[in-house]
């Protein structure tokens, strides 16, 4: 099945109508986001090569996208007070895919002065949180319900990448409702679209968007600073830090061939649900240029100071797979935070009860299957490697 029996224009105005329909009112707010979903549309119709589940799962997502975008805005003009709350000091996560950067951020969301987005609220975000009812919002379940049927349709997913409604979300996430997500370039066949994120979208104008959201999520519910995450930041360093130049920034460091590997099977459990023309090879090769592009660019930013003396820490994976409270506890020093025993508990707790990536719990690429030259490749990051100091790993 195809995309192809509407124009885009036919398509994008059923499927903005149906998400009208659904959120009962018609304010997107700033108009940011036609462009990526016109583009994106575009390039699912081109070479996507969806099935039926497939282009149900895409348009389900652009509705509820939009649907979203919607019932934000309407909020907001219904509570104008939203539009005065302040983001102060956020911690925030890059890093490549697959490097860390999701235990990290479950553990430091252990700590009760971190708020993390939490998978519920991102996708269910009107009406706000409330501080009362955070804990037993009928959403949880109603998010919950939805994540227990993705292990029915990828068999092995939540154990490869674990799904939970009360589990912090990534931001990537977020950005799919200003339609510059790279989110959308994991799931589905569009290198149109995955291309213009990367090279030519105004960025600044999603983390705008982010920056609303995070507003809304925080304007009835507050802790001391919030903890954010996302390896698409790597990609958008000066963005990131315009729209929050106090940041404090966390970057997990790995073999850049490992996590082309790695993240080639992740995007492989997505797109052979929805897709019968998969094939591992484009997608590790879409992920061998985009990986080493957001590598220049991370280390391009720090060259060009981007960051304030002190602003950063890098974390490498090589010191924190054997013993991470260990190093969190060496991010709480450098940070000139409390780790208390109470927290440190709670973390170690958590770890305990999500054991994370198990392995065989889907199917593994060794890098070989990936078809691209491991000696050109190494020799590509050969840069980055050596000034963050990232040991090569064995190539399965």
């Amino acid at each position: 099945m195809t995309l192809t029996a509407e124009s885009t224009t036919q398509r994008r105005d059923r499927l903005v109508a149906a998400a009208i329909d659904a959120a009962g009112c018609d304010d997107f707010g700033p108009d940011t986001w036609q462009e990526g979903l016109e583009r994106y549309l575009d390039a699912l119709a081109a070479t996507a090569q969806l099935t039926e589940l497939g282009v149900g799962v895409a348009e389900d997502g652009i509705v509820g996208d939009l649907a979203t975008r919607l019932r934000l805005q309407q909020w907001r003009i219904e509570h104008p007070t939203v539009a005065e709350q302040e983001i102060r000091q956020p911690v925030i996560i890059v890093g490549q895919p697959r490097t860390g950067t999701t235990i990290l951020l479950d553990l430091l969301a252990q700590d009760p002065a971190h708020r993390a987005p939490l998978s519920w609220e991102v996708e269910r975000p009107v009406p706000a949180p409330r501080t009362s009812t955070y804990r037993t919002d009928p959403r949880i379940a109603q998010c919950q319900a939805q994540f227990d049927l993705v292990d029915s349709f990828i068999p092995g997913f939540a154990a490869f990448h674990e799904l939970g409604a009360e589990l912090a979300q990534e931001d990537v996430r977020i950005f799919t409702g200003d339609f510059k997500s790279m989110q959308h370039a994991l799931q589905f066949e569009v290198p149109d679209y995955n291309r213009w994120v990367l090279h030519e979208a105004a960025l600044g104008e999603a983390y705008g968007y982010h920056h609303r959201f995070l507003q809304h999520l925080q304007s009835e519910h507050h802790a001391e600073r919030w903890l954010l995450k996302s390896p698409a930041h790597l990609w958008s360093l000066p963005q990131l830090m315009a729209q929050y130049p106090d940041a404090i920034v966390i970057q997990n460091h790995r073999d850049p061939l490992k996590v082309i590997a790695s993240i080639s099977a992740l995007g492989a459990s997505l797109r052979e649900m929805t897709t019968d023309h998969f094939e591992v090879t484009r997608l590790a090769a879409q992920y061998g240029e985009d990986i080493c592009v957001g590598l220049d660019r991370a280390l391009q930013a720090r060259r060009d100071g981007v960051f304030a003396d002190g602003q950063v820490i890098d974390i490498r994976y090589q010191d924190i797979r054997h013993d991470l409270v260990t190093a969190v506890g060496r991010i709480y020093d450098r940070l000139g935070w409390e780790l208390t025993a109470e927290t440190e508990a709670r973390m170690r707790a958590f770890l305990a009860a999500h054991p994370g990536d198990q392995d065989g719990s889907l199917k593994r690429y060794r890098f070989a299957e990936t078809g691209l030259d491991e000696a050109a490749l190494r020799e590509r990051v050969r840069d980055y490697q050596d000034h963050f100091d990232v040991e090569s790993e064995r190539l399965d």
